[in-house]
């Protein structure tokens, strides 16, 4: 690239800089972004820049790909209803394992192999994310889910004092129940919830889809709360992409300003969608 090219983008990045500096930013991670070596590496940069510009990213976590291989090795059948994983205590074990003890320290480590600080949380930790048990249903019978948790409560205090110590926080979603006891979580309505309790600018959700597509595939570059709730009524926003656009809508009620959601796949999509004037992937917005 020429030089003169070069400059022209950091002078396009300026305003954006200007504009979101001293700001939160809420990161969900998941998909193709934490599986391919190349595309971890990537995001993680994003995010350590973000930080180095005056920007604090919260990162907030998933892991299914590595739950499945850990309980697949350890011989634990999976059984899902309506899109959740049913969690008896075994399984609970190993996603507890998984997320905590291995996927989460390997963000910690990627964040600090490419010249940031990060501090590994989950929301066991000062009770951050309380729960209770979530409740299903199908087929209109009661279903038990075991050790799967339904946000109650956040208490960001933690990932305050983490950003007042230049720290990027990176959160597990795991949440503890009335009587200590591990749940797992969403890991979309854990960024979503974590957002609103910190008022953050924005909430970006990393995804392995270019963004929210209308009926001839085409991307939707802005969404309102009516027009996507149109949307799922047609069929049109469906499977995996509902809970993701209920957590937008959950973030902007709780008082974050916008939320994006952004093809994880692209490399450097998260500078694109902050830094530069056409941004990827869908908004979501209120009205």
């Amino acid at each position: 690239m020429e030089p003169l090219a070069k400059a022209e983008i950091l002078i396009e990045a300026l305003p954006y800089i200007k504009k979101f500096y001293g700001k939160t930013v809420v990161i969900k991670y998941g998909g193709h972004a934490m599986t391919d070596p190349l595309l971890k590496d990537k995001v993680i940069t994003d995010i350590v820049l973000m930080k180095y510009v005056g920007i604090n990213p919260v990162i907030v976590h998933g892991g299914g790909p590595e739950i499945n291989y850990w309980l697949k090795k350890t011989e634990i059948t999976s059984q899902f209803v309506n899109g959740m994983r049913v969690t008896d205590e075994k399984t609970m074990e190993i996603v507890q394992m998984v997320l905590v003890g291995k996927v989460n320290k390997e963000i910690v480590g990627l964040v600090e192999k490419n010249g940031g600080k990060a501090l590994g949380l989950s929301g066991i930790d000062g009770e951050m994310i309380k729960v209770s048990k979530k409740k299903t249903y199908h087929n209109g019978e009661p279903v038990d889910l075991g050790f799967v948790g339904e946000i109650e409560k956040i208490d960001p205090q933690l990932i305050y004092t983490a950003m007042e110590k230049d720290y990027i926080p990176v959160i597990a979603p795991i949440g503890s129940g009335e009587n200590g006891e591990a749940y797992n979580i969403n890991a979309d309505y854990v960024a979503g919830s974590i957002a609103a309790s910190l008022e953050a600018d924005k909430l970006v959700l990393l995804t392995d889809v270019e963004g929210v597509l209308d009926q001839d595939n085409n991307l939707i570059s802005s969404l309102s709360f009516l027009e996507a709730r149109r949307l799922i009524d047609e069929g049109v926003i469906a499977g995996g992409m509902i809970p993701k656009i209920e957590c937008c809508m959950q973030a902007l009620l709780g008082g974050v300003k916008s939320t994006h959601i952004i093809d994880g796949r692209l490399p450097h999509a998260l500078l694109l969608e902050i830094f530069t004037d056409q941004g990827v992937g869908t908004m979501v917005v209120k009205e």
